[in-house]
């Protein structure tokens, strides 16, 4: 991948970021909005090495962990995300927007899926049923998200 291609995508993370919590914090929507953070963290980090990839879930989950409770839970769910993020680009060869969405869609419902397991323990963790019955529509609803993104950033790119 060339620099200027890393700097786009690097720019593409950023905006989503930055889109993220305006829309989630800055406009109130919470959990209306889409988590575009894991969206776009997963679109970077298929692209990235896997080092790089677990690095920056590191600083996206401290980033995501501090206007929440799950400061080191996010940290390691989105660094061992990161990590199979990058791995999964050398089985998934294909680039079409059907895929993107399976991939987004899964790696958002393994984000949730990953998070309760680590917060299970505590008590901020809810119930089990809660990652088919909330967490599905909404990594159905980051993954549309997503692909909307992803449509766009090769627009422009």
């Amino acid at each position: 991948m060339s620099v200027d291609a890393r700097l786009k995508l690097l720019g593409f993370l950023v905006s989503m970021v930055v889109l993220h919590f305006a829309l989630r914090i800055g406009l109130g929507l919470g959990t209306l909005a889409p988590d575009l953070l894991v969206v776009g963290f997963l679109v970077y980090a298929r692209e990235a090495k896997p080092g790089t990839a677990a690095g920056i879930g590191v600083l996206l989950g401290l980033l995501d962990g501090s206007v929440t409770y799950t400061v080191g839970a996010s940290s390691l769910v989105l660094a061992v995300l990161g990590y199979l993020a990058s791995r999964s680009r050398d089985a998934i060869a294909s680039d079409g927007l059907v895929l993107m969405a399976f991939y987004l869609l899964a790696g958002k419902w393994a984000y949730d899926v990953l998070l309760w397991g680590v917060t299970v323990a505590t008590a901020h963790a809810s119930p089990a049923s809660s990652l088919i019955v909330f967490s599905l529509p909404a990594a159905l609803y980051a993954a549309a998200a997503g692909v909307a993104a992803v449509m766009a950033y090769r627009a422009v790119a």
